[in-house]
């Protein structure tokens, strides 16, 4: 079936399942899954359930597409992602931003668990993204192109919310959060990176790095979403101070930095207009 037939199916079925409008999306990264347990769900749809929705095959995603009620403003929440690494293609690992897309969605609030490369970062700690570079081996935008996605040659000189980064980071400070603004790279995965690959990722001015995020925004901002982009740093790639990690230690690391990171999320989303 052709891409754009796709989109429209699975929108057409979840609009069947929840007829309210939402503008707000939130995808939820690496072991940041409880988030959704602090919202008002009024409507929980399977993945599976979805037409052409990839299933998520990672392990703390648990594959579900979330509606309700958080800060007061209805909201769309991908209860787990999906990855390049787990042998999905860009088109569906983006899918869902461009199914959000046809069902109105303006802003989209994206989270994830990420190495940290900057030496002021420690395990648990919570980073902005301002910005991002892309080293993964294939564009989502790669292939035909439909006009009703935006530009084919998209601008990415914003790809994050200035406003958006000010308000979080106004609340972090009136909070005393301890709160970083960097830069992520995005990588294919699913290994963790060596001790010289870090440094060279810092190198090319990467404040953290990991296996997501990046196709996700620059598809949301082809199609005029806002984005606004959160991490939690599960692990660090400083040299001097590389551990060996495990899945466990990522979640653990994730767990820690989950309250700041929701909180941040409940307040940026209070706040869009």
């Amino acid at each position: 079936m052709d891409y754009l037939n796709q989109i429209s199916e699975a929108a057409s079925f979840i609009s069947s399942q929840y007829t309210s409008e939402v503008s707000i999306a939130i995808i939820l990264g690496t072991g940041l899954g409880h988030l959704g347990d602090q919202i008002i769900v009024e409507k929980e749809i399977d993945y599976a359930d979805i037409p052409h929705f990839p299933i998520s095959t990672v392990e703390s995603h648990s594959g579900k597409l979330i509606f309700g009620e958080l800060s007061g403003k209805k909201v769309m929440v991908m209860r787990g992602r999906f990855h390049y690494y787990e042998g999905y293609s860009m088109r569906e690992v983006t899918f869902p931003v461009r199914v959000m897309k046809k069902l109105g969605v303006k802003t989209l609030l994206v989270s994830n668990a990420c190495g940290g490369l900057n030496p002021d970062q420690e395990v648990g700690d919570v980073m902005l993204i301002r910005d991002q570079i892309d080293l993964f081996p294939e564009s989502p935008l790669r292939g035909k192109h439909y006009e009703e996605f935006g530009p084919r040659f998209p601008d990415m000189s914003d790809a994050y919310s200035a406003n958006l980064i000010a308000i979080a980071l106004g609340f972090s400070k009136a909070n005393n959060f301890r709160v970083h603004r960097g830069v992520y790279a995005g990588v294919q995965g699913p290994n963790l990176e060596t001790p010289a690959e870090y440094k060279y990722i810092r190198s090319i001015g990467a404040d953290a790095v990991g296996m997501s995020t990046v196709p996700e925004v620059i598809v949301a901002r082809q199609m005029g979403i806002e984005v606004f982009g959160v991490s939690a740093i599960t692990d660090l790639g400083i040299e001097g101070r590389i551990q060996p990690v495990s899945i466990a230690d990522v979640l653990a690391a994730a767990a820690k930095a989950e309250p700041v990171m929701a909180a941040i999320i409940k307040e940026v989303v209070r706040q869009i207009v």
